[in-house]
């Protein structure tokens, strides 16, 4: 009986299980950091609970195997890579045709397979894959923003202060770099002791070619103006 609670195997089977935590926890804080709706916790109990579902079937089911049972331990895996999508799905948005969360659902996604990695015992594999999420996420991102488009339309959500006529100014300077602008709606966001503010969602069509100028970098350098977000890049 204290054979099968304690197996040959149980220290490396905890070192698996502390792998996958510690990557998946290092995923979840790039996402936490970003104010998703999936953060460490969600990240962690997604890698934690895929690489125990591999050690599972992979130790689970030994004292069954016989000669007319045999030990498949990819099906475990299979379902896995499967089932995780439900939750990828849970923080999939899409809100006046701007989609937000696909890069979140993603992350989970991976989150899942850094965890079956690491359950079958290829930590380095996982550790790669989680380094190459942060290269992704990172450097690359901000190199592929820099990308040009060739779409004329774009959809911006602005925050800025109220009461500072940061909207008409951000209104007029568009118009003057050649968009047509479009308010679709805004929110007004009180904080106590502070200066109210207000998050504008905006549609920008470019009558002409799209301008040279960054319409993000422009609009955030106007007096008042807190934030500016691409909802393009809204799926990060």
């Amino acid at each position: 009986m204290l054979a099968d609670l304690f197996p040959a195997t149980l220290l490396e089977q905890l070192l698996l299980l502390a792998a996958s935590f510690l990557l998946s926890t290092l995923i979840g804080i790039e996402r936490q950091r970003s104010l998703k709706s999936a953060g460490v916790r969600t990240h962690a109990l997604v890698g934690v609970g895929s690489a125990l579902f591999t050690l599972v079937s992979a130790y689970g089911f030994a004292t069954v195997i016989g000669t007319d049972v045999q030990l498949d331990p990819s099906r475990i895996a299979a379902q896995i890579v499967s089932g995780i999508g439900f939750l990828g799905a849970g923080v999939i948005f899409v809100r006046r045709n701007a989609v937000s969360g696909l890069t979140t659902a993603a992350s989970i996604w991976l989150t899942a397979a850094v965890g079956l990695a690491c359950g079958a015992g290829m930590v380095v594999q996982a550790s790669g894959a989680a380094a190459l999420y942060l290269l992704i996420v990172g450097p690359l991102s901000r190199v592929t923003k820099r990308i040009p488009t060739v779409s004329r339309d774009r959809s911006l959500s602005v925050q800025y202060k109220d009461g500072q006529g940061t909207l008409r100014n951000i209104l007029a300077m568009s118009t003057a770099m050649g968009y047509q602008v479009a308010l679709a709606g805004t929110q007004r966001i009180d904080r106590p002791g502070k200066t109210p503010r207000v998050e504008a969602e905006l549609l920008f069509h470019a009558v002409t070619t799209p301008p040279a100028e960054d319409l993000v970098e422009v609009i955030g350098e106007i007096k008042g103006v807190v934030s500016v977000q691409s909802r393009v890049d809204a799926d990060s």
